[in-house]
């Protein structure tokens, strides 16, 4: 089964590259070697939703996007991306958000983009009963300190979840995090997108996510979420540098999370310094952005 995974995400890059150029079924099967039936059965069992429908919504969403951030016209951006005319656009664009390309234009709202698909997880070399990690590339969580201004957060507080797995089995990861995306240039700069965390309901951690915005924020809140403000602090920070998600992720996590639950802050303090948390005021943060800055967690804390 996890062959299949391993091919779909392939699939699924390779669609992103060739977005433009309307991608087909018999293109998607020459890539990995099986027929274009079965290539779309396991497309469909796998992701959830046929290749058509997949590539229809990464389009749209791309669409939007340009429709957002440039000058070009619509007419043009519908045809870049496969639409035979600013109409096919325009009907594909009300369908989905329910306002044409040229308001949402003048004025972006939350929206639910659909997202890139990721399909292939740790999981799948844990149960190949593959444990790679380069040793080399394995390292000792460290501990900096790092000073997070007032700000605002939008986002979901679980009073269940106690983790990311808990959490998105309750809540549509996909509207979720199309929602994000949409507002990904309104996020803070450094309490940014997906910057999940914890905060604490009767004495326990419990999981949230969204994204940061700056504290002159005012605009729209998506529905189903919330947003609260946060004063500036100082945060010890326990992180690995950047891994290997697919077979390093579940033993960095295992180790950066040993090593900030467990820390004694009372006893240990910070560089000479002795400080104490203050996580009553403000709220525990997750960076979790494997090859690019690695995997960190956030903990507020005031000096003694």
């Amino acid at each position: 089964m996890y062959e299949w995974n391993e091919a779909i995400q392939k699939m699924i890059y390779w669609i992103e590259e060739h977005i433009c150029e309307s991608p087909s079924l018999l293109d998607m099967s020459n890539q990995i070697g099986y027929s274009p039936y079965y290539c779309s059965t396991k497309f469909h069992e796998i992701v959830g939703m046929t290749m058509k429908s997949y590539v229809s919504g990464r389009r749209l969403a791309k669409a939007t996007l340009e429709i957002r951030d440039t000058s070009e016209r619509i007419l043009d951006i519908a045809i870049k991306y496969g639409y035979s005319s600013q109409e096919a656009l325009t009907r594909a664009f009300v369908s989905a958000y329910g306002c044409t390309p040229a308001a949402y234009r003048r004025k972006p709202i939350p929206i639910a983009l659909s997202n890139i698909q990721v399909v292939l997880f740790p999981d799948y070399y844990m149960n190949k009963g593959e444990r790679t990690m380069n040793k080399a590339c394995l390292k000792d969580p460290e501990i900096r300190m790092e000073y997070i201004p007032t700000h605002k957060y939008i986002g979901i507080w679980s009073n269940e979840a106690d983790g990311y797995g808990d959490f998105w089995a309750n809540n549509n990861c996909d509207e979720i995090c199309g929602i994000i995306e949409s507002m990904r240039h309104l996020s803070d700069p450094v309490v940014g997108c997906h910057m999940a965390g914890w905060h604490f309901v009767n004495g326990e951690r419990k999981y949230f996510y969204g994204f940061g915005v700056p504290i002159d924020y005012n605009g729209d809140i998506p529905e189903g979420f919330t947003m609260k403000e946060f004063p500036g602090s100082y945060y010890l920070v326990f992180f690995h540098p950047p891994f290997d998600y697919l077979k390093d992720n579940n033993e960095v996590m295992g180790k950066v999370e040993s090593l900030a639950w467990k820390y004694d802050i009372e006893a240990k303090g910070f560089e000479t310094q002795k400080y104490q948390w203050n996580e009553e005021v403000c709220q525990d943060y997750q960076r979790h952005y494997p090859e690019v800055l690695g995997y960190e967690i956030l903990r507020p804390v005031i000096r003694k």
